[in-house]
């Protein structure tokens, strides 16, 4: 499940900074960060084409709150033609997205509390640094003391490696026995067990 909100700050000049997260709940990897003057239903759909270009999957579901970008045709578009599923939370209950919102507190803290943005091009390039340092160089105890990135990797790792055991092998080629004969099938041993279940 990805989770997305929004976040405002304002460069120097007093205009204001739309910022856009998408988080993974699963990997808790921030998987965008866009710092814009005004983003829409339409960036937003063009930053989860963007991801899931990027990741080379979609989300089962996408968590977000009820606002204007969220409940906008754009955005369900989307979500019907990846077929992923929407979690709206209900209206003024940010508990209900608490991966998005404990993420939204740490760059509120870590990065708009305390950098000063001298215009739009310099809050783009702080955030994504920020988002690079969050994944690569932060460890999360929810995952053995293994840093968003490296969690994610593994487990893609331990998923194609699954994949690729299970997939269906030759049916003959490799068997012990004339794949040509005819096998004939022998009662097995009288077992107590199954005489008590036929019973």
């Amino acid at each position: 499940m990805w989770a997305f909100d929004f976040q405002w700050d304002v460069t120097e000049d007093g205009r204001a900074v739309k910022l856009l997260y998408v988080v993974d709940e699963f990997t808790r990897e921030a998987l965008a960060m866009e710092a814009e003057r005004r983003i829409d239903a339409d960036k937003v759909v063009d930053v989860l084409d963007r991801i899931v270009a990027e990741q080379r999957r979609r989300p089962e579901f996408v968590r977000c709150d009820n606002g204007p970008e969220m409940t906008s045709n754009a955005l369900r578009d989307w979500c019907r033609f990846s077929r992923t599923g929407v979690a709206f939370i209900g209206p003024g209950s940010p508990w209900e997205n608490p991966f998005v919102g404990s993420f939204n507190s740490r760059v509120r803290d870590e990065l708009l509390a305390v950098e000063s943005f001298s215009c739009l091009t310099e809050a783009k390039v702080m955030v994504e640094d920020f988002r690079v340092d969050y994944n690569r160089n932060r460890p999360r105890r929810a995952h053995a003391m293994m840093t968003p990135a490296a969690f994610a990797e593994g487990w893609s790792t331990a998923q194609e490696a699954a994949r690729a055991s299970a997939e269906p092998q030759p049916a003959y080629g490799r068997l012990p026995f004339d794949a040509g004969a005819t096998l004939t099938l022998q009662e097995p041993a009288n077992h107590q067990l199954s005489q008590q279940v036929d019973r």
